[in-house]
């Protein structure tokens, strides 16, 4: 009896241990569960977005000021930062030297006028008694000679009078053209030398332009966007300033620089803005933006939907209770959405959240609340 209840025993243990390893083979094999997403549906809407571009302010108008003559500041006869006049007088230089040299050229004129008179009468005098063999034609000769030769004299003494008057007026510096007047670069009393020391600095502010350099194969596009009349409402071109802030006028293309820049391949490109608050000062630095070409009705997703690997983008498109990996061509960034160029189309339900965890043809259950796709069926489900 022992016997044949051990005997039992074992053929009972050994039913045991195939039916648990029977069960440990159904838990290796059994597919995974399916993995929670959030789907939303990609849509076609109005996208709307720039080209972006590094640019520079600068000044329609602009120019140093600096001496043609050498002296001392004598006078400063406006404030720093001001917009001045055309032809308002900004600096003087000590004129006594210029108006002593004017009033000594004046006077030398009018000395070899009065030679010059002289010498015509001499002339005169000798070519009649020539005529009547009263004198020797040598000397009436000589006559017409000095009669010359003072009339060199009288345009020789005209010129130094001309240089004289200049450089007095040199003395006196006036602005060139309506504008805005920088730091004096220099006090009363500070000695000037002709040409190269820098007073000032004056620029016009309303208009004013903005340059960026664009590459040489969208020549084409800015000359066409150069035709074209910008108006207040108009978003073709727009500025946007070093805060991040956009500026608030529109622009219009001014210029096209005559030729490319061979070492870089680009070529500059001027904006123009109206400035009526002379917010946009020469030399700021900014962001142009230029609208694309592409903007208009695209198809647009959320951003955390793209998946990259080996340098190529992809989504998981929910079909049915499984998730298919599509190849998409991506387009601009809108904010927290991307606009896809190529690989979906309207309508089609993608993955947003779990994409880390899927894989082609993964089974899906979607969790995000009202979503379109519904869950896996299953004995789950039926509970």
């Amino acid at each position: 009896m022992k016997t044949n209840y051990l005997a039992l025993c074992a053929i009972a243990g050994l039913a045991a241990s195939a039916a648990c390893g029977k069960k440990d083979d159904d838990k290796k094999n059994a597919p995974p569960p399916p993995t929670p997403v959030s789907v939303v549906t990609a849509r076609t809407t109005d996208a709307v977005y720039y080209d972006q571009y590094p640019a520079t302010v600068v000044a329609l108008k602009s120019v140093e000021l600096r001496s043609q003559v050498t002296g001392f500041i004598t006078a400063l006869n406006f404030q720093e930062g001001d917009l001045v006049p055309a032809g308002k007088v900004l600096y003087e230089i000590d004129k006594r030297q210029f108006q002593g040299a004017y009033q000594q050229a004046v006077a030398n004129l009018r000395s070899a006028q009065a030679s010059a008179q002289n010498a015509d009468v001499n002339k005169t005098r000798y070519q009649r008694l020539l005529q009547q063999d009263a004198v020797a034609r040598q000397l009436a000769e000589n006559a017409v000679t000095s009669a010359s030769t003072a009339g060199s004299q009288v345009a020789a003494a005209q010129a130094a009078v001309s240089i004289a008057r200049t450089n007095l007026a040199f003395a006196t510096i006036k602005a060139p053209f309506a504008g805005r007047i920088g730091i004096s670069q220099v006090r009363l009393g500070t000695q000037v030398s002709a040409g190269t020391t820098v007073l000032n600095t004056i620029s016009t502010e309303d208009p004013i332009a903005v340059d960026f350099a664009v590459n040489e194969t969208d020549i084409s596009r800015f000359l066409t966007l150069q035709g074209k009349k910008g108006g207040v409402g108009d978003s073709i071109l727009r500025f946007v300033l070093p805060n991040g802030q956009p500026y608030n006028q529109p622009g219009k293309i001014q210029t096209i620089d005559r030729g490319v820049d061979s070492q870089t391949g680009t070529i500059t490109v001027r904006v123009q803005f109206a400035n009526p608050q002379r917010q946009l000062k020469d030399g700021l630095s900014g962001v142009l933006k230029v609208l694309n070409t592409k903007s208009g009705s695209r198809l647009v997703i959320p951003n955390k939907a793209i998946v990259e690997q080996m340098g190529e983008n992809f989504v998981y498109v929910a079909r049915g209770d499984s998730a298919k990996q599509q190849k998409v061509q991506l387009g601009p960034r809108l904010r927290d959405e991307i606009v896809i160029l190529d690989g979906i189309k309207n309508g089609d339900k993608i993955v947003t959240d779990g994409v880390q965890k899927l894989r082609d043809g993964g089974k899906i259950q979607i969790s995000a609340p009202g979503a379109a796709v519904a869950a896996p069926a299953g004995p789950a489900a039926g509970k």
